[in-house]
C-alpha cells in the first residue's frame, strides 16, 4: 500500500475541481463510484467492501459540497434578524452578506 503522502497529493486536486462547479446529486453519486474505483485500482486504498467505501466517499463529498449552502443559509438567518436595523441604516444587503459569510467561513475554518 502506498504512503499516505501520495493520497494527500491526490485529494486536494480533486477538491479544486469539484468546488469550481455546481454538481447534481446524480453526478456526485457517479464521482463517488469512480473515485472509489480509482483509489482501489491505484492501490491508495484496500477494501473488500466496495459499496461501503463508495457510500463513505459519497457522504464526504456531499458534506463538503453542501458546506457553502449551509453557510449561506446561516448568513440569511443572521441578516434576517438584523433586517430592521439594516433597513434603518441603509446597509447594503450584498455587502453585509459577504462580510457575515467571511466571518462564518473563518469561524468554521472552511475552505470555499
Amino acid at each position: 500500500m502506498p504512503s499516505s503522502s501520495r493520497a494527500r497529493l491526490f485529494i486536494p486536486r480533486l477538491r479544486q475541481t469539484i468546488c469550481a462547479m455546481l454538481l447534481s446529486k446524480e453526478y456526485v453519486n457517479y464521482l463517488s463510484r469512480e473515485l472509489a474505483k480509482k483509489l482501489v485500482s491505484g492501490e491508495f486504498i484496500e477494501t473488500k467492501e466496495m459499496p461501503v467505501l463508495t457510500e463513505k466517499i459519497h457522504s464526504a463529498l456531499f458534506d463538503e459540497l453542501s458546506l457553502e449552502d449551509r453557510i449561506n443559509d446561516e448568513v440569511r438567518v443572521i441578516l434576517e434578524a438584523y433586517s430592521e436595523d439594516m433597513r434603518r441604516t441603509g446597509a447594503n444587503y450584498q455587502e453585509m452578506f459577504r462580510k457575515v459569510k467571511s466571518e462564518l467561513v473563518r469561524k468554521y475554518k472552511a475552505v470555499l
